[in-house]
């Protein structure tokens, strides 16, 4: 087992798909090599940003083969290694380490909700037969929660199981779990999936992020990475705001992850469909959440304002008043045609 702790930000990549829907190879290498150069301390393939529900096996699989041999090294490489049923991650699990990546990823089971004893069976299991360093994938609005006193008991029996990546945004939570297991194991690393806190999360102790923004703005993340871990707080505060603006449009204003795999086609990288069929009333807010995010990434030099230009703050406080108007009138009818039909007017 290597001794070197998780640190940084290990980007849940996207995977471009072509026309038919296949990865697409030449683009997913294309976009690994962006990333490196960008500056993400390590890239996490297969995670739920790249969509790995929606892969076949064999996908899984070679989109790990096609990051390593494109990464060649140069960044470690958490993979998502989550699977059906334990043995067939115990399985992912040794492919990944033949493949040379640093440590996986895995969700506890999803779809059954399990207690926390059936938690701890099943990562104790992977923890006894893996070869490769784990990572606790904390992420309870898709799967079983993994409770404190699991992670816990998990660290102390086995020395496999290395990180936790939570997904959940709860800060205090993510304290309790750093006071259970650092005194214990100095070593285990913490890492945070929800970008709106990444500055809080690293402030309290965690070690980095597995954050889906660094693979539309990478810039940004490791900026704020190195501003908040070299103690220049008010820098890092006015880069965690603007990525607070990002993130949350991205992940609001869309289904989960197509706000991301937008952008990402705004930062150069042709992605596809991807595939989950859309209906044509998604397709349209897709495109109009395009503009919106172009606007954004143009405020910090990431890509041209879209043709016609972008809002200024008198005419969104204009357009916002609008809205408003309109919002209010139409609360209004709907009130007295209630009231009209319960024959109270």
């Amino acid at each position: 087992m290597k001794n070197d702790r998780l640190q940084g930000i290990f980007t849940p990549n996207l995977v471009p798909q072509d026309c038919r829907g296949e990865i697409n190879e030449p683009e997913l290498r294309r976009y690994i090599d962006w990333l490196i150069a960008k500056g993400v301390h390590g890239l996490y393939p297969n995670g739920s940003t790249g969509e790995f529900t929606r892969f076949t096996v064999e996908e899984r699989r070679r989109i790990i083969e096609i990051v390593a041999d494109q990464t060649r090294g140069r960044v470690p490489i958490l993979a998502g290694a989550a699977e059906a049923n334990v043995k067939e991650t115990i399985k992912a699990c040794e492919y990944y380490h033949e493949l040379g990546c640093r440590a996986v990823a895995i969700v506890a089971p999803f779809y059954y909700k399990l207690s926390p004893a059936s938690v701890y069976a099943y990562f104790k299991e992977i923890g006894k037969n893996t070869p490769i360093d784990v990572t606790l994938y904390n992420i309870p609005m898709f799967a079983s929660p993994i409770d404190v006193p699991t992670v816990r008991r998990l660290a102390e029996e086995c020395d496999r199981i290395v990180a936790i990546k939570d997904s959940s945004g709860d800060i205090v939570n993510m304290i309790r779990m750093i006071q259970a297991v650092r005194p214990i194991r100095p070593e285990f690393a913490f890492l945070t999936g929800w970008d709106a806190a990444l500055m809080p999360m690293l402030l309290i102790g965690c070690d980095g992020g597995t954050n889906a923004s660094s693979g539309v703005v990478p810039e940004l993340t490791r900026l704020l990475y190195d501003l908040t871990m070299s103690g220049r707080l008010d820098d890092a505060r006015q880069v965690q705001f603007d990525l607070v603006t990002l993130f949350d449009t991205m992940i609001y204003s869309a289904e989960f992850p197509n706000g991301f795999r937008a952008a990402v086609e705004l930062r150069g990288f042709n992605m596809g469909v991807g595939r989950q069929p859309q209906s044509d009333e998604q397709v349209t807010n897709l495109s109009t959440l395009s503009k919106t995010l172009q606007c954004l990434l143009s405020q910090h030099g990431f890509t041209n304002e879209p043709i016609g230009g972008c809002l200024t703050d008198v005419s969104k406080s204009s357009a916002t008043s609008e809205i408003k108007v309109q919002d209010v009138g139409a609360i209004v009818q709907t009130v007295v045609a209630e009231l009209k039909r319960r024959g109270l007017i």
